[in-house]
C-alpha cells in the first residue's frame, strides 16, 4: 500500500473522492451570493452586475457588501489554514489560534490606540490590530525557542496568551463606557465596517503567506511522524516546528488586525477536513481546511448580519456556537465508537 508523506495511507489512484468538493463549492457560491443579496436593500442575484452606479444598492453592494465578503472568505480560509498548521505542527487537535498570543496580541494594540487616546486615526486601528497580532506571535515564538517538544510549545504559547489577556483586561479597566462600547465589537470578532480600504491592506498579506504554506508541507509530513523519527530523518526539529507557527502567526495576525478574534475558526476547519478525508495527509486536508473555514466564517457572517436584523450580532459569537456544538458532535461519536 502507497503512502503519504505524513505516514497515512495515500488514497487509491483514480478513486473518486463522492460530491464533496462539489458540494463545498456550491456552498461557498451559496454563502458569497446571500451575503451580497441579502440585507437592506435586497438586491436579486441577476441584478447585481446591473445596479444602476448612482443608486444606494450600488454602494451598499459595491463599497460595502463586496469587501466584506471579500475579507470573510479569505479570512476563514486563512483561520483554517493557520488552525491546520498548528494542530499538525503541535501534533495536538486542540492547538487553536488563540493559544499562540496573536489574537490576544491584536485585541491589545487596539484597546491601547482607543484607551489612552494615542494619535491613530480609527481607520489605522486595523494596522495597529495586525501590528499586535505580529508582536504577540513574536513573543510566543521567542519564548517558545527553549521548547523541547509539541507539548512544551502549546505550554509556552498559553502561558503567553494569559499574560497578554492579563494586560488587555488591565487596560480595559481605565475605559470609559463610550471606549468600552467601540471595543466590544472588535473583541469579539466583526467583518463590520470593512471596505476596501481595509481589503487594500490586508490582501498582500495573504499573497506572501500562501508560496510560505506550500513550503511547510514537507516539514508537516516529518512532524507527524514525531520529534525522534523526524529528527532521524534529518529534520531540524524545532526549527522546522518555529517556521511552520511563523506562517500561523502571519496567517492569524492578517485576519485578526482588521476583523479581531474569530473564535473556534482555526479547531473548527481542520477537524471537520480530517474527517472528510481520514485516510488522506496534510497536502489533501489544507485545501480542505482552507474551504471548511471559508464557508463557517461566512455562513456566520449572514448569520449575524440578519438574525436579528436590524441589529447586528457578533461574528465571533456564531462561530464559537458552530465550533462549541460541533465539538461536541464529534467528541460524542469518538465516545461511542
Amino acid at each position: 500500500m502507497s503512502t503519504a508523506l505524513d505516514g497515512r495511507p495515500a488514497d487509491t489512484a483514480g478513486r473518486p473522492f463522492t460530491l464533496a468538493p462539489w458540494v463545498a463549492g456550491l456552498g461557498l457560491a451559496a454563502v458569497a451570493l446571500a451575503g451580497l443579496c441579502l440585507g437592506t436593500p435586497f438586491v436579486s442575484p441577476q441584478n447585481l452586475l446591473s445596479i444602476a452606479p448612482d443608486s444606494i444598492a450600488h454602494v451598499v453592494v459595491w463599497e460595502l457588501r463586496v469587501p466584506r465578503v471579500l475579507i470573510g472568505l479569505l479570512g476563514g480560509a486563512a483561520i483554517g489554514t493557520a488552525g491546520l498548521l498548528l494542530q499538525e505542527s503541535l501534533r495536538n487537535p486542540l492547538a487553536v489560534p488563540e493559544m499562540l498570543g496573536v489574537s490576544t496580541g491584536a485585541a491589545l494594540a487596539v484597546s491601547v490606540c482607543v484607551v489612552w487616546a494615542l494619535p491613530v486615526p480609527p481607520p489605522l486601528y486595523p494596522l495597529a490590530g495586525l501590528l499586535g497580532a505580529a508582536l504577540g506571535g513574536l513573543a510566543t515564538l521567542a519564548a517558545a525557542r527553549s521548547g523541547r517538544s509539541a507539548g512544551g510549545v502549546l505550554l509556552i504559547g498559553a502561558a503567553v496568551s494569559t499574560a497578554i489577556q492579563a494586560l488587555l483586561l488591565a487596560v480595559m479597566a481605565t475605559a470609559d463606557r463610550l471606549q468600552y462600547d467601540m471595543l466590544f465589537r472588535y473583541l469579539v470578532g466583526s467583518l463590520s465596517g470593512l471596505m476596501w480600504e481595509q481589503t487594500a491592506r490586508t490582501l498582500p498579506w495573504f499573497a506572501v503567506a500562501i508560496p510560505l504554506i506550500v513550503l511547510c508541507v514537507p516539514a508537516l509530513g516529518l512532524l507527524r511522524l514525531g520529534d525522534d523519527a523526524a529528527a532521524s530523518l534529518g529534520s531540524r526539529v524545532n526549527r522546522a516546528r518555529l517556521g511552520v507557527l511563523a506562517v500561523a502567526t502571519l496567517l492569524i495576525g492578517a485576519v485578526t488586525g482588521p476583523c479581531g478574534p474569530i473564535a473556534w475558526v482555526g479547531f473548527l476547519a481542520p477537524v471537520v477536513a480530517r474527517r472528510l478525508r481520514p485516510h488522506a495527509g496534510v497536502r489533501s486536508w489544507l485545501p480542505w481546511s482552507a474551504a471548511l473555514g471559508a464557508l463557517v466564517t461566512m455562513t456566520a457572517d449572514v448569520a449575524a448580519r440578519l438574525a436579528f436584523a436590524p441589529v447586528e450580532t457578533p461574528l465571533g459569537a456564531w462561530t464559537a456556537l458552530a465550533g462549541v456544538l460541533t465539538g461536541a458532535v464529534l467528541l460524542r461519536k469518538r465516545g461511542s465508537a
